[in-house]
């Protein structure tokens, strides 16, 4: 994923995560909080040591990383994301955590969904 579309710094983390909107699948937790709509969206992706060994973490966010650039097209600017990975997440498919992001995206409604490709 494109550096200008990551969060980098340990306080703006801290700031979305106290101040954003939590959409909970039993996979992942999206946190996103809605700023200034001139800007393009910014996302962060973590992996809590209750996930295992660093391995595990790593990979995990590695595939949310993936499975979140597959949708970064339609994503709405102005909105800051924290996609957490949750312990169910290390032994499932990569279809069904795209297909758990898509919805707790949709859920959030950053999604636009006029796009004409689809």
């Amino acid at each position: 994923m494109n550096r200008k579309y990551r969060l980098t710094r340990s306080s703006d983390i801290q700031r979305v995560r106290r101040s954003g909107k939590s959409f909970a699948h039993p996979l992942l937790v999206l946190i996103v909080e809605y700023s200034n709509e001139d800007e393009p969206f910014k996302a962060a992706f973590l992996a809590s040591k209750s996930l295992g060994i660093a391995v595990s973490r790593n990979r995990a966010k590695r595939v949310l990383r993936e499975a979140f650039t597959r949708s970064i097209e339609r994503i709405i600017p102005g909105v800051n994301v924290l996609v957490i990975a949750r312990a169910g997440l290390i032994n499932s498919p990569f279809t069904e955590i795209e297909g758990a992001l898509q919805q707790v995206l949709n859920r959030a409604r950053i999604i636009n969904n006029n796009d004409p490709a689809n």
